[in-house]
């Protein structure tokens, strides 16, 4: 049954007493008649003092301090004292301020640096910003106004303006808040529309940001005007001039700066509780290592554990434990439920790693502040390790201790949708790292970890918790194909550490996380403010991350903003703007662009960056257009040393055509500085996608040119052209070389990303919802479009799962140009081959405008059961899908909790069913039938066990066609009798909907549900 409360929060009510707990500051108090709001009056008395000015208007006060030639402080105090209760909590010293100068008018008094010109109207006090050129910044509509409860501004609205930022807004934040009303404060939602981690900032299109300087809740309504209000009797507020980079990096130099998180940090994490655990039996926390152990068996990353994720959950044998973890390539971490007056001897005996819980910065503001700070200081303090943390409910200078964690969540295709924007918008408020959970910790299945764990590779950090879903989650819990995937990403990540991590060190400097939306990188395009942009994100300036948020093999509404983008999986080249639909995105497929441009350093063949030795490659992947470089940074992954000048970078310059044919220049510039494990020397690798064959590649003479994969493989040095690697990648070895020296590698008569004639390039396809039977000999079409040239000579191949067979390749002599031929082959699936989704691929290898090219394309193919032959009950079919509202859809028992056969009896109205399925709403049960049975009949109900609640309706459909819908159905209904002509039908859908918008008891039984078959 569906809880209306989560575990987590009910026992931090229990802990805290929340209560009392939400008497913090700035909390709202008993409501009381609204007083009457009191608007700023006429300017009685000014003066000038130095970078700061006072401006009286009667009994009330403001105050104005330049902090930089673009940054300045407004405070009003109504009964002209001032207060400032975050004291140096939030705001770090700045340094000197700013040369200044004032000028009277006769309306106005004029305050400036050579940057910005701050207006203070007379009569009445009224405050407008403008640029040194005059240009207007913003313009308050009226005076600053109070109430009893709040202080307010009120700003004139741009015609375009657009607004983003508050912190972490579940759901929303990579999108404009225009004509939105945003909350900032504590409120423990974690779901859709929550605002966890919240930061009283935001900024504006216009070319500004405000932080107001506050532990009260704010509210700001970006209408017309735009009203922004903080619950407390005084006003404090800085403001930031500039593009929105530059006033992420003004507020966050003013509030500090993101932490360089360790390298370990960067790698996934694992947490449950391993002492006298109730959900996994009894355990002790040595049993974590077994955990650790699973991990290295199945060759997959984890660079760190939490070992007593769970309330009431303590640790022994911490130090074994921790030595344990440190020899399995993992650091320890623990769960701080309970504060950390522990934390010196814990970080003694090993932790690298402070969880943070509101059981104990609950209320949030300064308490949640405090306690990044003191976890983080206390690591740092007690070792020679960076402060490391995961922070829920935190507040503005959070960014600079800890990871901002969006909550306790559910592993549905829903929270993937919503989880997209949360992280890419926090990224607006300076907050450089946050995550989620991979699959929520309840709830959750295999398809939906896999998708989940995909994108949030891309991510900086990300975590997978246990213990509060009905099996644990590790990544290798699955079986096939789910473990190989989840392994494929997990390595991906590893392996794109040093581009990460280079990323992560900007964000100390700029302030800007890597993980971003579009409008941040592309701030003049229409759409990227939009809902166009919304489900997708930009991980560093190279990567376009497109997530798969519904259970499908299809993307859709893929939105690329101006430039060429490669598909990273194909090779394909697309031209922005555009918008992509019908992505091809099988389940180990993430929908992945990289920039044309783009150089990314990476860590070829790791499963964690300890796997890195003096010897170990540094391996580049290009797509060449035009003029790039990218800076990597390197420094010894785990100390604090880099802050004392033990780091080093190096640059990679690329020089290409912009289009078409010509010579690549790849310049590696001498890596400067040093720290401990730097290497000396290193052999480099390049993948420089061309897609067109050089000539010759050059570096201090001619490298030899390899004959095949596996020539390249066992070689020292020397080059290969793949032609049938995305679209055609020469793959370059060099022999170590000294990291002290540049040098120049030269590719000689290719070609930019594309190849010499980019457009010609044949497009490979297949259509959708093609089907085979396990063992059973079928079609797989795939049709080949050619580009701007006549393609000939195209042989297509189908690479298939291991153990089924496929017919040679078809060869097409001719397909004119702007043209499609479709090419069928016949494909037979291993008689043991599991229903569901296949992956396969297919190759087109051809000639075009005077090259030989290859184009690949995965796609799904959906492998069918054996259709009944006879009268069959629904729960003892094979279903190809199964989506349900909470927990899984359960065979012969009512839906129950989060686990697995954990229902009970299907009971409607008194009588209980032996056979049936007991759902949650939204629920739908995919089934195939082949078009061999005629009706489907059922008893359907709200299960007895909900004892009158829960509102859904049943419907059956078949092969896009709904066949039959009930009425309306709540928990006091009668059994609705269910008699369907399903004739001919191949897929029959069985699905629960909500009808009121509440899901609480909507478990929805078919029970008796049986096929009639021949």
């Amino acid at each position: 049954m569906q809880s209306s409360t989560r575990i987590r929060v009910a026992a931090v009510a229990a802990l805290l007493g929340l209560v009392a707990v939400f008497a913090g500051p700035g909390s709202a108090q008993a409501e009381s008649a609204e007083p009457d709001a009191t608007t700023v009056g006429d300017l009685t008395g000014f003066l000038a003092d130095g970078p700061v000015y006072h401006l009286e208007a009667g009994a009330a006060e403001a105050r104005v301090s330049f902090v930089s030639a673009e940054t300045f402080r407004i405070e009003l105090a109504p009964d002209g004292t001032f207060a400032d209760p975050t004291g140096d909590d939030i705001v770090l010293p700045q340094g000197a301020p700013p040369h200044t100068r004032w000028k009277e008018r006769s309306d106005r008094y004029e305050l400036s640096t050579g940057s910005i010109t701050l207006r203070a109207y007379k009569s009445p006090l009224r405050f407008e910003l403008r640029r040194a050129d005059g240009s207007l910044v913003w313009s308050e509509a009226k005076g600053l106004s109070w109430d009893g409860k709040r202080t307010t501004q009120t700003l004139a609205r741009g015609a375009d303006e657009q607004f983003y930022g508050a912190g972490m807004q579940n759901g929303r934040g990579n999108t404009s808040h225009r004509g939105q009303t945003v909350e900032v404060g504590v409120d423990y939602n974690w779901d859709d529309g929550g605002h966890p981690n919240s930061v009283p900032f935001y900024l504006s299109s216009a070319g500004y940001g405000v932080f107001r300087n506050t532990y009260a809740p704010n509210t700001y309504a970006f209408t017309d005007p735009v009203t922004t209000s903080a619950q407390e009797q005084r006003f404090d507020a800085y403001y930031f001039a500039g593009d929105a980079k530059d006033v992420i990096g003004q507020y966050t130099k003013l509030t500090g700066k993101p932490f360089l998180p360790p390298v370990y940090g960067m790698e996934i994490g694992d947490a449950d509780c391993y002492l006298h655990n109730a959900n996994r039996g009894e355990r002790r926390t040595l049993d974590a290592l077994k955990v650790a152990d699973g991990y290295v068996e199945h060759d997959m990353p984890n660079g760190w554990m939490l070992v007593n994720d769970g309330y009431g959950c303590g640790y022994e044998d911490l130090a074994e434990t921790s030595k344990g973890l440190q020899d399995r390539g993992m650091q320890l971490g623990l769960w701080t439920e309970d504060g950390i007056d522990k934390i010196a001897d814990q970080v003694k005996a090993g932790q690298r790693v402070a969880k943070l819980d509101v059981a104990w910065v609950g209320s949030g503001y300064k308490f949640a502040l405090d306690g990044c700070k003191d976890a983080y200081k206390g690591i740092e303090d007690n070792s020679d390790a960076r402060g490391f943390t995961y922070a829920p409910e935190s507040w503005s200078g959070a960014q600079r201790c800890g990871v901002q964690w969006s909550g306790d969540q559910y592993g549905t295709w829903d929270y993937i949708r919503w989880q997209i924007p949360t992280y890419a918008g926090a990224t607006m408020s300076g907050l450089a790292y946050t995550t989620g959970d991979v699959d929520g910790i309840f709830g959750g299945s295999a398809k939906t970890y896999t998708r989940d764990l995909q994108w949030k590779m891309f991510l900086g950090t990300t975590m997978t918790m246990d213990g509060w879903a009905a099996s644990d989650k590790q990544p290798y819990r699955y079986g096939e194909p789910y473990t190989t995937i989840n392994r494929d990403y997990l390595k991906l990540k590893e392996s794109l550490l040093p581009y990460q991590y280079s990323y992560a060190h900007e964000a100390t400097k700029t302030g800007v996380g890597m993980v971003r939306p579009l409008v941040l990188e592309y701030p003049d395009d229409p759409k990227a403010a939009t809902d166009a942009a919304k489900y997708e994100f930009m991980s560093g300036e190279d990567f376009l991350v497109a997530p798969v948020y519904q259970d499908s093999t299809r993307r859709d509404g893929i939105y690329l903003p101006k430039g060429t983008w490669i598909d990273y999986w194909s090779g394909r080249t697309y031209e922005g703007p555009t918008t992509v639909d019908h992505y091809s995105a099988p389940l180990d497929t993430l929908p992945l662009f990289v920039k044309a441009g783009a150089s990314v350093p990476m860590w070829p063949g790791i499963r964690s960056y300890q796997d890195r030795t003096s010897d170990s490659s540094l391996a580049w992947d290009i797509y060449p257009q035009g003029r790039s470089s990218f800076t990597l940074y390197e420094d010894d992954g785990v100390t604090r040393r880099h802050r004392d000048g033990k780091y080093a970078t190096q640059r990679a310059d690329v020089d290409a055509p912009v289009r078409g044919a010509g010579d690549i220049t790849v310049n590696i510039g001498e890596s400067k500085g040093d720290f401990t494990g730097k290497q000396s020397r290193r052999p480099y690798e390049f993948s420089v996608h061309t897609g067109s064959a050089p000539k010759a590649v050059k570096l201090n003479g001619t490298l030899p040119r390899l004959g095949s994969a596996a020539a390249y493989r066992t070689a020292k040095q020397g080059w290969w052209y793949d032609q049938d690697d995305r679209g055609g990648v020469v793959k370059i070895k060099t022999a170590p070389l000294s990291t002290e020296r540049k040098f120049s590698l030269k590719l000689e008569g290719t070609s930019a990303v594309g190849g010499r004639k980019a457009s010609a390039t044949a497009v490979v396809s297949a259509p959708d919802a093609q089907e085979v039977g396990a063992g059973v000999e079928g079609t797989v079409a795939v049709d080949v479009t050619a580009g701007s040239a006549d393609v000939t000579d195209a042989a297509v191949t189908l690479d298939v799962p291991e153990g089924w067979r496929v017919t040679p390749a078809k060869t097409v002599d001719r397909i004119p140009a702007g043209t499609t031929r479709r090419v069928e082959l016949a494909v037979t699936p291993a008689k043991d081959a599991v229903a569901g989704e296949a992956r396969i691929t297919a190759v087109a290898r051809y000639r075009t405008a005077g090259e030989a090219r290859t184009t690949v394309q995965r796609f799904a193919a959906g492998v069918m059961p054996q259709p009944p032959t006879a009268d069959t009950w629904a729960s003892d079919l094979v279903w190809l899908k199964s989506t349900n509202g909470y927990g899984p859809a359960e065979r012969d028992r009512s839906n129950g909790e989060s686990g697995a056969t954990d229902g009970h009896t299907l009971t409607l109205a008194g009588k209980t069913y032996e056979k049936g399925i007991g759902s949650h709403a939204d629920s739908d049960i995919e089934v195939y039938l082949g078009g061999r049975c005629t009706t489907f009949t059922a008893d359907a109900g709200i299960d007895d066990e909900i004892n009158g609640y829960g509102e859904v309706a049943f419907s059956v459909e078949a092969d896009g066609k709904v066949l039959w819908t009930s009425p309306k159905v709540t928990g006091a209904s009668a059994t609705v009798p269910v008699d369907v002509d399903v004739a001919g039908a191949r897929h029959v859908y069985l699905k629960v909907t909500d009808t009121n918008g509440s899901k609480t008891g909507d478990h929805g039984d078919w029970a008796a549900a049986r096929f009639s078959c021949s």
